[in-house]
């Protein structure tokens, strides 16, 4: 007994210290779960939410949830919560307060005259990390192009400082400009050159697609931090980026790869995401040019993530939006490997839920859909990797006779 008080002591002083010498930046998430909304779906959002502050280099120490109809249109929690969330802050020295939604600029201003800390919602977090993530030109300009369009509809109330600026010639001048209209011109200036900078790096990579000919073009899919780096980098032999964190790929990857002398085209894409910013779903539409045009979706799911029917779902519609939605797809469930599952007692009466399912049954339920051909394997222990390979040369293999009917040298 003693020794376990002991031993529990040891690693509370120890996580203390840990604490203590990480400067990251402290956070609390703050959420609000609708009337209609599974609690554990909320719960499913914040591990979500937390997963971003973490990939943005922030910790998050404490989490706020409230039970609503609809978030409030004023302050998006009731005022008892956002008096409690400011006081926590207060009391414990929070640096930033991150919201599960995207807030309206009337929500921001509201809060932000009660609150210690600045704030940061779903969108606005995102956005950091696609700042911080593009490598290439093309990247930056979209991330730059979503940033400012999300910027444009909050300036008000940045610029209290300067109210106008002297306008008209002699005495009488008229009212002049305010600095915030100036702002705002200034902002849809650079809005305006950055689409003509997209336009022609648009035509610059049409011009390199269409360099390559008819060749066979399969595009990796799916939702963020699902593996698709990893697998392409295993297919490709390639040394794509890859990390366990969100959003680790922004660029189109694109590698030919060979099969046993048939030649085809990966690329590797931008994961996915739940409440992705309408901004960047804009901005991001020509990196997408991929997806649309490839003749096979090859679409990777987390098997081991507990919401990956859900995260299933947003892929599919995140497809139709970008108008790839009829694509014949290919479905990898990826990391079987960390898949896990509770298994019922025998004297328990009540209908068996996902986290019940081995992966055998839920392997019989998925391969019993015969709508969409998949595959279960693990990119990180390389387990069913030669099926997958098989399987994909066969797609592959199809499109291409169909292509190329008189090229049978290939095969």
């Amino acid at each position: 007994m003693v020794k376990t008080i002991l031993e529990e002591s040891k690693n509370n002083s120890a996580a203390d210290a840990a604490a203590s010498t990480d400067n990251r930046e402290r956070a609390v998430l703050v959420s609000v779960i609708r009337d209609n909304q599974d609690p554990r779906q909320a719960e499913e959002f914040l591990e979500e939410l937390e997963f971003l502050a973490e990939t943005a280099d922030i910790r998050s120490v404490k989490r706020f949830t409230q039970r609503l109809p609809q978030p409030s249109s004023r302050i998006y929690v009731g005022p008892g919560k956002l008096e409690e969330i400011a006081g926590y802050c207060k009391e414990n020295e929070i640096d930033v307060v991150i919201f599960d939604d995207e807030l309206t600029p009337s929500q921001t201003r509201n809060i932000e005259k009660e609150m210690p800390c600045r704030l940061l919602d779903r969108t606005r977090l995102i956005l950091d990390i696609f700042m911080s993530r593009a490598q290439t030109a093309y990247a930056k300009t979209q991330v730059q192009l979503a940033n400012y369009e999300y910027m444009l509809p909050r300036l008000s109330g940045m610029w209290t400082h300067l109210e106008r600026q002297r306008g008209g010639t002699g005495t009488r001048g008229g009212a002049g400009e305010r600095e915030i209209e100036t702002d705002r011109r200034i902002i849809r200036n650079r809005i305006a050159k950055l689409k003509e900078d997209l336009k022609k790096i648009d035509r610059q990579m049409a011009v390199q697609r269409s360099n390559r000919g008819a060749m066979v073009r399969v595009a990796l899919v799916g939702y963020t931090n699902v593996g698709k780096s990893t697998l392409m980098n295993l297919i490709s032999k390639s040394e794509v980026f890859a990390e366990n964190k969100l959003f680790a790929t922004l660029d189109t990857t694109v590698r030919k790869v060979v099969f046993d002398n048939l030649p085809f085209l990966l690329s590797d894409t931008v994961g996915f995401i739940r409440k992705l910013p309408t901004e960047l779903i804009e901005s991001f539409k020509s990196t997408l040019d991929e997806v649309r045009e490839a003749d096979l979706l090859v679409h990777v799911v987390d098997i081991s993530h507990p919401q990956f029917e859900e995260q299933i779902d947003v892929v599919k519609q995140t497809l139709q939006e970008i108008g790839a939605g009829d694509k014949p797809v290919y479905l990898v469930f990826n990391k079987v490997d960390a898949y896990t599952y509770v298994e019922k007692d025998e004297d328990d009466l009540t209908p068996p839920t996902r986290e019940n399912r081995s992966l055998d049954e839920l392997k019989q339920s998925w391969i019993a859909r015969a709508n969409t051909p998949c595959i279960f394997l693990s990119a990180r222990t390389k387990a069913n990797l030669e099926k997958f390979r098989s399987d994909l040369y066969g797609m592959v293999r199809e499109i291409h006779a169909g292509r190329y009917p008189f090229n049978n040298f290939l095969y």
